[in-house]
């Protein structure tokens, strides 16, 4: 591939498209009704929220469906729903990002890190030896790599784990035809600027449980005002449950949700433009010395909307080489192998509140992950471009070496 050492980049890395004009009217609407609490409705008036709920169940497939006001608080509610409690331990991925074990401490749970491939995927071999350690898998399907679920799903049948899956980003995805967050008990998916749908903040929870689901729309602060949910179920699940269920409020409100309905109908079509940026940047680094592509399994139908790529076994000094040389172009890399956390970069080691011995296999994988988000303002000639600075700048590194 032919370089041009004067190429530079000028986009933006966090600038996302503009919510659809038919979301911003729908917003605009809201605000001049005053009503944007998602229980503040007139008569037998549904609101943007319980419309939202119902879409979003039947796009995944599912039958029920919580709106909120992050992902986070969706495993938070999550693990409460599953009757987690102060001192439990729950398993999750040494890879991921900092809300996962978040979650897990906000409900006064241990975290248990789960080792990391090289296909950036938890370490299944690692999940079978640790698996009577918990009953909860809090799995984080990290930057869209999805695990063998069919291997993943029988080990947790072996050992009665019951699974959360962290979607933040596979919103979209599939794995053997299946939507990620349908395989596990309960499905997790965030709405925050740098997800597959904008909300700024947000977030869903999916289930088919009947019991999980009115633990979790009480939890969210329905007060008793579960009859307005149009993707929960009948009132009389909830008899058992409203009286010793706290309400730990976290609603979505009809401004978001207005916001959300039209970039859910035109979902499909953005994770295949987010696909096709990963396969330009993907084709552009192939066979690349030094660097090392992640190969994404025929199982998996992915949403591409980062890419990441592994310098393996390289010295620190070189990888921060890279990242500087790339960033003198405009390319922004970050990476997971830095002693302190920058950024979203933060790793099993960094969260100091769930101490955890150290895993050399996984440590040895986190030193060499560089990743990039590519959000959709960026043309396919964009990541080409993108793919050229990046081979320029790893071969320059690596011959030099």
């Amino acid at each position: 591939m032919e370089q041009n050492p004067n190429e530079k980049f000028t986009g933006s890395f966090t600038q996302q498209e503009p919510i659809p004009e038919e979301g911003i009217a729908a917003a605009v609407d809201v605000m001049r009704s005053g009503r944007l609490h998602r229980y503040n409705v007139k008569g037998d008036e549904a609101g943007e929220v319980a419309v939202l709920e119902q879409e979003f169940a039947a796009a995944m497939g599912v039958k029920y469906c919580l709106a909120v006001a992050s992902g986070g608080y969706a495993m938070t509610t999550a693990l409460r729903a599953l009757g987690v409690r102060p001192g439990d331990r729950v398993l999750s991925n040494a890879f991921t990002l900092a809300p996962v074990p978040g979650a897990i401490a906000a409900v006064g749970a241990i975290p248990v890190f789960v080792g990391v491939t090289e296909a950036l995927t938890i370490d299944l071999d690692d999940l079978e030896a640790k698996a009577d350690r918990a009953s909860v898998l809090l799995l984080s399907h990290m930057r869209g790599h999805i695990c063998d679920m069919d291997r993943l799903l029988a080990i947790c049948a072996r050992y009665d784990l019951r699974v959360i899956e962290d979607c933040a980003h596979t919103m979209g995805a599939r794995w053997r035809g299946r939507l990620s967050g349908t395989d596990g008990i309960i499905g997790c998916y965030s709405t925050q600027t740098y997800k597959h749908m904008n909300s700024g903040e947000g977030g869903f929870l999916v289930t088919n449980d009947d019991q999980v689901m009115a633990r979790a729309v009480i939890l969210s602060g329905s007060y008793m005002l579960y009859p307005r949910h149009l993707a929960a179920p009948a009132p009389d699940a909830f008899e058992a449950v409203k009286y010793d269920t706290p309400n730990i409020s976290g609603r979505m409100d009809h401004l978001r949700a207005a916001i959300l309905r039209p970039q859910l109908r035109r979902l499909a079509a953005q994770c295949a433009a987010w696909t096709d940026r990963y396969r330009v940047v993907e084709a552009g680094l192939r066979d690349c010395p030094g660097l090392r592509l992640i190969e994404r399994p025929a199982d998996e139908d992915f949403v591409g909307s980062s890419f990441q790529f592994l310098l393996l076994d390289w010295a620190a000094p070189k990888v921060r080489e890279v990242v500087a040389r790339c960033a003198a172009r405009g390319v922004e890399l970050k990476w997971f192998g830095a002693a302190e956390p920058a950024g979203f970069t933060s790793r099993y080691d960094s969260w100091r509140y769930a101490p955890s011995a150290p895993m050399p296999a996984s440590d040895r994988i986190l030193a060499g992950i560089l990743d990039m988000r590519l959000p959709l303002t960026f043309s396919l000639d964009d990541c080409a471009l993108l793919a050229r600075i990046i081979r320029a700048e790893v071969s320059a590194v690596h011959q030099a070496a």
